[in-house]
Formats: C-alpha cells, structure tokens, sequence
C-alpha cells in the first residue's frame, strides 16, 4: 500500500566495502527521491597495528574474513565519523563468489526460480546446499514460447555468508543485505546510461571486466591483475620500501619522469588492456553489440596516466565516473569526494541496494 509519508522520513543505510587493506563505509540517506551522503570513513589495516595485517587472508580455495579485527576496525570507523544506524548492507568481493550467465528454454516468470536451481549446479564448483544464489534475468522475454531466457547467476559460498553475519554482530550492526562487489559498482557507475559500457574494476587484490548493457550487468570477469601488484614492482625494481613504492606509483604514474618506473608499469599494465580488448570482441561476437565506452573505478583507477593510456590504446572513451554525483552534500567537499570517489563506488552501490527493497 501507498504510504505518502514514506516521501517525507528519510531512510538510512549503511554500505561497507571490506578490502585487504582497507575498510570503507558510508551512510546515505533517502528523502522521496534525493539522496544524501550523510556520513563517509575509511580505515587501513596498518593504521590498527604497527605492522601490516590484511582484512582478508588467503587459506585453502578462498579468502577469509578475519573476523574479531574487522569488526574492531569497522566500530572505530562507525565511532570517528558518529554513525549510528545499525542497518548495513555489505560488498562480497569477487573471489569470494562466482558468476556465470546462460540460458534456457522459453518459460513462465513462476517456472524460473525452479529452473534456475535445477541448472546452477552446472556452472557452481560447490553444492548448491552450501551456496546462497541470487539471479537475474538479463534477456528473452518470459511468457514468449520463443524466447530463451538469460540468467546471469550469482553463488556465494554459505561459509562466506556466515563469515559477514559473525562480523556484522560483533560490530553492533543488522546484516540486512549481502550483495556481490559486480552487481554494486554497476548501480552505482552506470545508472541510466543507455551505452553498452565495459567497466573495469581495479582494486588491491583482483581485477574485475563486466560489461554492461543499458544499465544491467551482462559479463563479468576476475583476473589477478591488481593495484598491489604495481606497487610490488615498482618497490622490487627501484629497491625501495613499498609504502614509498605506493607513494610513487599514486603521484607519478604513468607520467613518472623516472623511465625504469614507466616501463615497469607498463609491462603490468599491457595484459589488462589485451584482455579488454578480448572481452570486448568476444561480446560483439556473441551480442552483435559494441562496447562504446570505458569506465575505470578502483583505487587504482585514479593512477596519473592510466586514463589516458586506456583511452589512447582502445580507441575509445575512457571516463572515471564519480559514485557521489547523484547526493546531496556540502559543496566544501566537492574536490575531496571527486578524489576519493573510485574508490568508494562499492561501498555506495551496495548501500545504495538497501533502497530497492528498504520498507
């Protein structure tokens, strides 16, 4: 039923992006159709303890969540920056799920949730019991006795869900929602663009290509490609300590005076390129579609340089779109926002889901 007051009381959510080596968390608010930043922190790792430790940590087939330590460093976030609403909604990283699309015969909107199930165990590694799916059509026409259905599927491993509710309720928060990282940067990057889009998602640890067609997610593919690799070679090749490796690589770039670190970042960053091209051709291939536009988000995707050297080597326009250019929020914020904006576009989007289905 139609509340007309639901126009006028905003509504709050919490979106938290977990990465290796930082925590990022925003609040946003919702007043009938604005949107506000209400509040915004971030946390590294390093910044809790005197020598490095990730958030996340490699054992066995997958990452795991370090749970007592992110939910020590998600309370210090919620505390500096005077956060108080309890709903969140949290990012799953990419190598923490899987992602296929494929397609089936014509059917009834009511027969796919059974269809769907019936068909994942050909594309999930695990057994559907230990897997939490989600789903979405993303073309034919249900009801059309000719139309195939496209699903595009996404598991996510029980463990990994039981791994967020444990750091959730060591935060003091309500786990309302978990959502895949590709599903998130998409709403909150791509928005109403009718272009065939292919947005590339560079963070600490991976790398992730999707390509999305008039705003829904069609592609998505994980590669190990990653920020942290850069930094690495940068600090192996000129024999210096990783954080003035980092400091480097984000001031300089790709437009370093220094040749040996050009070079380096470059032999990096080739393959990257090559396997947006490939994802690109394989979707016009199959789609009939051309991908029209680049867009790069990440923590990397802000390294001097980059835009251009994709925009340059593609042949094709390479934007780094802003997550916060929807909200409302003081204007003195404007160029720090602009700065941090790539690197938050998943803790938005997520946080930007809860409104989807928020009562």
């Amino acid at each position: 039923m139609f509340n007309p007051f639901e126009l006028f009381f905003p509504k709050k959510i919490v979106g938290i992006d977990i990465g290796t080596a930082s925590i990022k968390v925003v609040e946003i608010s919702k007043w009938g159709g604005g949107k506000t930043l209400e509040n915004y922190g971030e946390i590294k790792s390093i910044s809790l303890y005197k020598e490095e430790q990730p958030f996340r940590t490699f054992q066995g087939a997958g990452y795991t969540l370090s749970d007592f330590f992110i939910s020590r460093a998600i309370k210090a976030i919620l505390d500096e920056s005077g956060i108080r609403t309890k709903e969140v909604i949290f990012s799953v990283p990419d190598y923490s799920t899987f992602c296929i699309s494929f397609e089936m015969p014509p059917m009834t909107v009511k027969e796919i949730p059974e269809s769907v199930r019936y068909h994942a165990p050909q594309y999930i590694p695990l057994p559907i019991s230990e897997t939490t799916l989600d789903w979405r059509i993303i073309g034919g026409t249900p009801g059309d006795k000719k139309s195939n259905i496209k699903i595009l599927l996404i598991a996510i491993p029980n463990q990994v869900v039981e791994g967020y509710k444990r750091v959730a309720q060591g935060a003091g928060l309500e786990l309302y929602a978990l959502e895949a990282e590709t599903m998130a940067i998409t709403r909150a990057l791509v928005k109403d663009v009718k272009k065939v889009i292919c947005l590339v998602d560079i963070g600490v640890q991976s790398t992730t290509i999707n390509i999305v067609d008039k705003g829904d997610l069609k592609k998505s593919y994980s590669f190990n490609f990653a920020g942290g690799q850069l930094t690495y070679a940068i600090s192996s090749s000129l024999g210096i300590a990783n954080d003035k490796a980092e400091q480097l690589k984000n001031e300089k770039g790709l437009i370093s005076l220094d040749k040996e670190i050009v070079k380096t970042l470059y032999y990096l960053i080739d393959p990257l390129l090559m396997e947006v091209r490939n994802i690109s051709n394989e979707f016009l291939q199959t789609e009939s579609k051309q991908v029209e536009e680049i867009y790069l988000t990440g923590g990397t995707a802000s390294l001097p340089g980059l835009k251009e050297y994709f925009q340059e080597s593609l042949g094709k326009r390479v934007l780094i779109p802003s997550c916060f250019e929807d909200f409302l929020y003081p204007p003195i914020l404007q160029d720090h926002l602009q700065k941090m904006g790539p690197s938050f576009s998943v803790a938005v989007g997520v946080a930007l889901g809860g409104f989807n289905n928020k009562k």
